[in-house]
C-alpha cells in the first residue's frame, strides 16, 4: 500500500490515544507468562506484541515472530527455561539476517541448550528447555539492550538468580533500567552496581495490575509534526512526566526545535513556540537511537543541519537504518553523509517534493517521513508498515486534517 500524503495547512489541534509503549507491554508479557499472578492494563496494540502473546500462550514447536526483534531477544532467553518444551524460534528474511549469537552465547554459558538451525550465530534457532542451575553470566555491554534484558528477565525464575556482569561501555542504559524498574514493581530484588548487575531469584509475585504507559518512541512523530507546523497544541495520552523510557528524552531533545511539553496528570500536550530561534543541533542518541529517524527528518523540513552520533545498533535494526536514511534523504534533496554510528545533515532550504519514500519493512521509516507532508506532497511506500508497532498512526494523522490518499500504483 503506497500512501500519498499532503495537507493544505500546518495549524494542528487533536487530542490523541496513543497505545501503550511496546517495550513495556514486551517485557511485562513475558513476566506475566512466568508470573500468572500479573494482569496489564493500556498494552500495546502493534503486531510486535501481538506476536509475542501468541507465541507466549501457545503450545506450538515452530514459533515464527515475523519482523518482531524484541521478542526474538526475549522468547529466545524464555524458551530456554520453559523445562521440558523443545521449540524453533524463527522470523522474517530480514530476522534470519539479524545477529543473535551474543544473547545465545549468554545462555549458553548458564547450561541452555540452542542451535542453530541455518546459518551460525543467526536464527531460525532450535532451543530445548532446561532447568538452569547456573547464576554468572557475562556480556559485551555495547550491545543491543535486549540482549541483557533478555537475561534480566527471566534471571528471577532462575534456582540462584543472576549476576550478569557487562563488558565495556554499556549501551541503552534507560531500556536496562526500564527492564529493573519494572522487576521492582513486581518486589523482585535487584542490584546494578557498576558494570554488574544482580537480579535475586523469586518463585512466585503477589496478584498485581500493571498498568503500561503509552509509547514514547510513537510520540516523537507529534514531537516532529508540531516542530514542523506554523501553530500548533497536540494532547497524547497516557504520559508520565517521569518515565522509564528512554525516549521521554524526546522534551529536552524537541526543546531545542521549538517544541514545548505541558502535562496535566497523564495527559501531555506538545505546543508550537511562536518566532523560535532555530539553529543546527547535536545529539548524542547513544541511549534513544530510536528517534534518529525522527530526529534528522525534522531537521531537514526546519531547514537546520544535524550531527547525530551513538547511532551504531542501527546498523542491525528492521533494515540498516543508517544507509536507509542516507539513501532516502539524498533523494529528498539532502545532504547527509553516514559512518558506522554517526549521521550528519548539512542544512539545506530545499526538499523534493512527490518523492516516494521507500519503507524497508521498517515501521519507524514509514512514521518518520510522514510529518514532511506539512512541507511537501510525500508518498510512503508500503505503508501498511506502521501496524509493527503503531497500527492507528494513518488514522491519527488524518485527525490532525492530513490528506491521505491511496495509489494504485
Amino acid at each position: 500500500m503506497n500512501l500519498l500524503l499532503q495537507t493544505t495547512h500546518s495549524n494542528l489541534k487533536a487530542r490523541i490515544a496513543v497505545t501503550g509503549s511496546k517495550s513495556e507491554t514486551n517485557r511485562l508479557l513475558l513476566l506475566q507468562a512466568l508470573f500468572p499472578k500479573i494482569t496489564l492494563v493500556n498494552t500495546s496494540n502493534s503486531d510486535d506484541s501481538e506476536v509475542m502473546q501468541k507465541a507466549l500462550k501457545g503450545n506450538d514447536e515452530l514459533v515464527d515472530i515475523h519482523h518482531a526483534g524484541t521478542a526474538m531477544r526475549f522468547l529466545t532467553a524464555f524458551f530456554a527455561v520453559n523445562e521440558g518444551h523443545e521449540v524453533v524460534l524463527t522470523g522474517s528474511q530480514r530476522m534470519t539476517e539479524r545477529p543473535i549469537k551474543v544473547l545465545v552465547e549468554a545462555l549458553e554459558q548458564l547450561g541452555a541448550i540452542i542451535s542453530y538451525d541455518k546459518e551460525a550465530g543467526f536464527p531460525p534457532i532450535r532451543i530445548k528447555g532446561q532447568k538452569i542451575t547456573a547464576s554468572k553470566v557475562s556480556i559485551p555491554a555495547n550491545v543491543s539492550s535486549q540482549y541483557i534484558s533478555a537475561l534480566l528477565l527471566i534471571a528471577s525464575k532462575l534456582e540462584k538468580g543472576l549476576e550478569l556482569t557487562l563488558e565495556g561501555e554499556i549501551t541503552s542504559v534507560p531500556y536496562i533500567k526500564m527492564t529493573l524498574a519494572l522487576l521492582n514493581d513486581l518486589d523482585i530484588k535487584t542490584k546494578f552496581d557498576g558494570n554488574v548487575i544482580k537480579v535475586y531469584p523469586k518463585a512466585e509475585v503477589q496478584t498485581k495490575e500493571m498498568t503500561v504507559e503509552s509509547d514514547w518512541s510513537s510520540a516523537s512523530y507529534f514531537f516532529s509534526l508540531v516542530a514542523l507546523s506554523e501553530t500548533a497544541s497536540i494532547t497524547l495520552s497516557s504520559y508520565k512526566e517521569t518515565s522509564l523510557q528512554g525516549d521521554s528524552a524526546l522534551m529536552e531533545i524537541y526543546k531545542q526545535m521549538g517544541v514545548e511539553t505541558h502535562f496535566d496528570g497523564d495527559k501531555m500536550t506538545l505546543v508550537k513556540v511562536p518566532d523560535f530561534k532555530l539553529g543546527n543541533v547535536d545529539f548524542e542518541l547513544n541511549n534513544t537511537p530510536d528517534i534518529a529517524q525522527t530526529i534528522v527528518v525534522t531537521c531537514l523540513g526546519l531547514s537546520i543541519g544535524c550531527h547525530l552520533t551513538g547511532l551504531h545498533t542501527l546498523k542491525i535494526k528492521e533494515t540498516d537504518r543508517l544507509e536507509a536514511l542516507r539513501i532516502e534523504l539524498t533523494k529528498l534533496g539532502a545532504n547527509i553523509s553516514v559512518t558506522n554510528d554517526s549521521l550528519t545533515l548539512v542544512a539545506s532550504n530545499t526538499i523534493n517534493p512527490n518523492i516516494k519514500i521507500a519503507t524497508y519493512n521498517d515501521h519507524r521509516m514509514a512514521m518518520a517521513f510522514a510529518p514532511l507532508a506539512l512541507k511537501v506532497p510525500i508518498i510512503i511506500e508500503n505503508a501498511e508498515v506502521v501496524s509493527k508497532s503503531y497500527p492507528d498512526f494513518w488514522k491519527d494523522l488524518k485527525s490532525l486534517g492530513f490528506n491521505i490518499a491511496e495509489l494504485t500504483v
